[in-house]
């Protein structure tokens, strides 16, 4: 397996602008409870918003929620399904904010994990997943593995997971998904991912446009990692006064461009067109290449940035 693993099977290649980036189902009670205003349950009004991007130009999406946080790879399926956009489901583990101090994954061990993060990429998503007694394997399986941290330095439990995520990894050829807290902490994550042998190259260090410094993105570019920009649906700025659009152009203009996928993390309800917000997650599609090449991206960047990239980092590595 070296291509693409989506909830639907493995493909080589997909038409379009890849979003490296999303939430489309964020659906458990802690959720519904304590953040309601990035509760995504909704099937058709996913099927909307994620439509409206596909007609934008957008050809794959990477659901960023790992186990038993929300994610529902059964309607990920449906909305891959209805839409015709690919869809790569992610196992691993969140913060813990979204499970609590007595939840089941912070009571196992790295390798206790790791045989189910294994499972997930392997086998299939629990159709429950893993809420409850019952494991019922779906046929939808899990693309890569994502791991979060807290800050610039892992606590204990990002060690734990960290180690459980590289060990999935390694044993199936999985790319890494990694969760940069404010935007920082990649160094460390790219540092012990790579001495516990996943390849710099495929890891995808997300929301590091979010430091705002433009020495630290070289820094991290320079380990061989992805570099995962998502604040520009939120700024939806012209030119260099985007955050994002400044970092994609100083990693441009130091050689990295292979290095840049783009998202928009849009895990709000009042950023979805279908939700009565704004301004919908098609705006990476639709708005945002105008406004690299404007700010100076040339054509043959800007589709390795959408798209190139993205096909690469996501591809599974022959172990």
């Amino acid at each position: 397996m070296t291509g693409i693993r989506t909830v639907l099977g493995d493909i080589d290649d997909f038409d379009g602008a890849a979003y490296a980036h999303e939430h489309l189902i964020l659906d458990s009670p802690l959720i519904a409870d304590r953040f309601p205003h990035i509760h995504l349950h909704d099937v058709d009004a996913a099927v909307d918003e994620v439509a409206r991007c596909r007609a934008a130009g957008a050809g794959l999406m990477v659901d960023a929620m790992p186990i038993s946080a929300g994610r529902d790879a059964v309607r990920l399926a449906e909305i891959s399904r209805r839409t015709g956009v690919h869809i790569v489901s992610a196992t691993g583990l969140h913060h813990d904010r979204y499970y609590g101090p007595l939840h089941w994954t912070n009571r196992v061990g790295p390798d206790e994990l790791t045989a189910l993060f294994v499972a997930d990429l392997l086998e299939g998503i629990d159709e429950f997943d893993y809420t409850g007694p019952i494991v019922r394997r779906t046929e939808h399986r899990a693309g890569l593995v994502k791991v979060a941290t807290s800050g610039e330095d892992p606590d204990a439990r990002d060690l734990r997971n960290i180690e459980a995520a590289a060990a999935a990894s390694a044993a199936t050829g999985a790319p890494v998904l990694t969760h940069c807290e404010g935007g920082v902490g990649g160094i460390a994550q790219v540092e012990r991912l790579v001495a516990a042998g996943v390849p710099a190259t495929s890891i995808i260090l997300s929301h590091v446009d979010k430091a705002a410094n433009l020495a630290y993105l070289r820094d991290l570019a320079a380990t061989g990692a992805v570099l995962e920009l998502d604040q520009s649906l939120r700024e939806r700025a012209d030119g260099t006064s985007s955050v994002t659009v400044r970092a994609v152009l100083a990693l441009v203009e130091a050689g990295f461009a292979d290095q840049i996928v783009l998202g928009t993390d849009g895990a709000r309800r009042t950023l979805w067109s279908a939700l009565g917000g704004e301004p919908g997650l098609a705006w990476l599609a639709s708005d945002l290449p105008a406004v690299l090449q404007e700010a100076g991206v040339g054509a043959a960047d800007l589709h390795r940035i959408q798209h190139s990239n993205a096909q690469r980092a996501l591809a599974w590595r022959t172990v």
